[in-house]
């Protein structure tokens, strides 16, 4: 998403895009996530033309359910996903989705409808697997029950817990369904590069940070303490912070796969290294109890975005 703007900053050029993505790809990288509206559209093409050489080798996954029409609402009625598949599969120069999520539960249509749909779409070969992104556990049981789900998308960072605690871990561990975080670094605050002092450090027309409550400079003042003990215990286990908040997620469960991005080689690099931080059961204790005593501040979104986040 980091790689075409609107989202998370200007983004990068078109060539600076592909060889990031060849380079993760030639560094182990073979999971890579997209969406229709991450541009909107570009994103995808962008995926697509550079693993085209190596499109065998890796998993793609995007996602379907907004409307793309400037008002940020939601559309997942059927004829529409049976639509935007098609577009969505000629962008990405493929015969298939290996994971298709809907983007976020539209309401008006029934999760049974959308499981249905996405059923149709791998009975007939263009979709591999089911995902949700940001469900509420009642509608991930609602639509694995009319087809399996292989992988539901939430926030889930170190300063992000709510998937610990509304259910959705607990329902994916049941149903045996993989769980992939997004924003595993805290939407880009937990690596602590962040100016703190700026009066204002997003830009509202391409960061949409830029209304978070948890991005407001008070608010980043008042959680550095999670920064400084990153910090400190990176320098234990010579990481960096990004590194040790990747580390983290990947060892609470093996069907845990984060999806770190950026716009930086330096940075991919540096996340990437963190499949080579091993932290013990002790290490685990120690984050665990420097963390309870820290107090998180601001919510992960403005209030429209959380509209936009299942409920039971």
């Amino acid at each position: 998403m980091g790689l075409s703007g609107g989202h998370y900053g200007p983004g990068v050029d078109h060539a600076q895009g592909i060889r990031m993505i060849r380079d993760a790809h030639e560094r182990g990288v073979t999971f890579f996530d997209t969406a229709e509206v991450y541009g909107p559209y570009v994103n995808e093409e962008l995926v697509g033309e550079a693993l085209a050489p190596v499109r065998n080798k890796v998993t793609i996954a995007t996602k379907f359910g907004f409307k793309i029409d400037g008002t940020n609402g939601l559309d997942s009625r059927p004829e529409r996903i049976r639509r935007v598949v098609e577009e969505s599969l000629k962008r990405l120069r493929t015969d298939r989705i290996d994971l298709y999520y809907q983007h976020r539960v539209d309401l008006t249509v029934p999760i049974e409808d959308v499981a249905g749909t996405v059923k149709d779409l791998i009975q007939a070969g263009k979709v591999l697997h089911f995902g949700l992104s940001e469900p509420s556990a009642r509608t991930i049981r609602r639509a694995h029950a009319v087809q399996p789900i292989a992988a539901i998308q939430t926030e889930y960072s170190l300063i992000e817990r709510s998937p610990e605690r509304n259910g959705v871990l607990q329902a994916c561990e049941e149903l045996g369904i993989g769980f992939v975080p997004w924003g595993p670094l805290g939407q880009g605050f937990l690596p602590g590069k962040m100016d703190v002092s700026a009066q204002s450090t997003f830009d509202p027309k391409t960061d949409l940070r830029a209304t978070f409550p948890r991005f407001s400079p008070m608010v980043m003042k008042n959680n550095q303490p999670i920064i400084e003990f990153l910090t400190t215990f990176g320098a234990k286990k010579s990481a960096t912070p990004a590194q040790i908040a990747l580390a983290w997620l990947i060892a609470q469960k093996p069907w845990i796969v984060p999806i770190p991005g950026t716009g930086s080689m330096d940075h991919l690099r540096e996340n990437i290294g963190a499949v080579n931080v091993h932290l013990t059961p002790a290490d685990l204790r120690e984050i665990k109890t420097a963390l309870s005593r820290l107090e998180i501040y601001g919510g992960r979104m403005d209030a429209r975005q959380m509209a936009q986040i299942g409920k039971d």
